[in-house]
């Protein structure tokens, strides 16, 4: 029996990225340039300790637009990381990931790297060298590089926001871009965090949420969006069934189209 991605480790992996990147998104729109859509370029996070939780704090970094620094003295972990596409490069010093992130800093693109020594020595060194990062994910010691930095918070659906979930019974690979842009069409262009979210989450989130996609948004984006995908799957526009879930304050609404044509 196929795995539902909206009850599978997917949804709650993804879920914990997209709260990182409200929180990332809520610092873009203070320093963005552009209006339509806010963005991290040009600036630093150090998330700290390459563990299950700066995995996604890293990705939704990704997304943002950020450049990040991350490190783990843990082998495994650090390739697995690269494996996944969590982390672009895996290096063994500063020196190094300060050469990786200068350039793409410079010119405000995306990099992620990973540093193969324990976070605390990571931090002395950077506090040597005078790295002082734009963002980090704790502050804890005011003599490490994080205590300038603004903290990232993970920042939950508000009251009056919903969290809308869909997924696709095969071949996410074709049927799913069909959908992102469905979604996006329900979006107008002052969402840009929104319209980022749904744009790129998918290329930084890769195969660990490819038959997922989460969106928050208001009540009346979830219904044109729903209504939308239920119009073009039940007209044979979409060919697969289409499961999706709205959630709001704990309750969670699901719902099945199928073609009325298949």
């Amino acid at each position: 029996m196929a795995v539902d991605p909206i009850e599978s480790f997917a949804y709650e992996f993804t879920t914990r990225v997209e709260h990182y990147f409200a929180g990332l998104m809520q610092a873009a729109t203070r320093v963005s340039h552009s209006q339509l859509e806010p963005s991290l370029g040009g600036k630093l996070l150090y998330a700290g300790e390459l563990d299950a939780e700066v995995r996604a704090l890293v990705i939704a970094a990704n997304i943002a637009g950020a450049a990040s620094i991350t490190s783990t003295a843990n082998a495994a972990a650090a390739k697995q990381a690269m494996r996944d596409g969590v982390v672009d490069f895996l290096v063994t010093s500063l020196d190094e990931a300060l050469r990786i992130l200068k350039n793409e800093i410079r010119k405000r693109e995306t990099v992620a790297v990973c540093v193969a020594v324990a976070p605390e020595m990571l931090e002395e060194q950077m506090q040597e060298r005078g790295v002082a990062p734009d963002l980090v994910r704790k502050i804890t010691n005011a003599a490490s590089p994080r205590h300038r930095a603004s903290q990232v918070q993970a920042l939950a659906a508000q009251q009056d926001q919903l969290i809308v979930a869909w997924s696709v019974t095969a071949a996410p690979a074709l049927w799913m871009p069909k959908l992102d842009a469905i979604a996006l069409s329900c979006i107008d262009s002052e969402n840009g965090g929104t319209r980022r979210w749904l744009r790129l989450g998918p290329r930084y989130l890769g195969r660990i949420a490819q038959g997922l996609r989460l969106l928050r948004c208001t009540g009346q984006i979830a219904a044109d969006l729903r209504t939308q995908i239920q119009q073009r799957v039940e007209i044979g526009e979409i060919q697969v069934p289409v499961k999706l879930c709205v959630s709001a304050g704990g309750r969670r609404e699901s719902f099945t189209f199928n073609s009325l044509t298949g």
